[in-house]
């Protein structure tokens, strides 16, 4: 396990003001697009509007969902559809989880947690492997979440890692208190297999 910064209590406007300040470098280093993935759900549009107003040439930004509920881009539940209608007008690149699909190296993999312990769609009952050599997989989490009772794609914990950093934004103490345990050791949920086996900057905002 790598080391891991964890930042509390930080706004929305201080997780965008880190992701513009790791994105800027990277845009700066080469000249060729840059791939981020992001998670879907409630927490990330709050901060991803807040990068409208950011220095990030999105023009060169391309981005994948680190998982997708499998519907018609059109339904609220999809994520590839909401992150396309929050950066496609900026100029960013978008692109639709796939089964067969080969994601890119990730300048930053941003993720979010679940209460179970739950990454991207890696939930407890798929036991998702770090050595996994799919990079994405079609998975039906057990029990399905009420408010989203669809099979997902998700990337992969190797393909989630494949990139520079890691970033974590998680919100209330009782998730807090999943990821203090899996940083720990004390849990096997996926979110502790990823911790385990990320060799780059890990930082938390919880």
């Amino acid at each position: 396990m790598t080391n891991i910064t964890i930042i509390p209590d930080a706004d929305d406007e201080a997780v965008a003001h880190w992701l513009e300040a790791h994105l800027q470098p990277a845009l700066s280093s080469h000249a060729g697009p840059v791939a981020i993935t992001i998670p879907g759900g409630s927490t990330p549009f709050p901060i991803l509007a807040r990068l409208e107003k950011s220095t990030i040439d999105w023009t060169r930004i391309v981005v994948w969902p680190g998982d997708d509920r499998i519907v018609p881009e059109d339904n609220p539940a999809s994520n590839v559809g909401r992150i396309r209608a929050a950066l496609e007008p900026l100029g960013a690149r978008v692109v639709a989880l796939e089964e067969g699909a080969t994601p890119p190296h990730f300048a930053l993999t941003w993720l979010g947690m679940g209460g179970d312990g739950h990454v991207a769609s890696l939930f407890p009952n798929t036991d998702p492997q770090a050595d996994d050599p799919q990079a994405v997989r079609r998975l039906v989490p057990d029990p399905l979440p009420p408010e989203a009772p669809f099979a997902r794609l998700s990337l992969t914990i190797p393909a989630l890692l494949d990139s520079d950093a890691l970033v974590f934004v998680i919100r209330g103490a009782d998730k807090r208190a999943v990821f203090d345990a899996a940083v720990a050791g004390k849990n096997d949920l996926p979110v502790a297999r990823v911790l385990k086996a990320a060799r780059q900057p890990v930082t938390c905002f919880a």
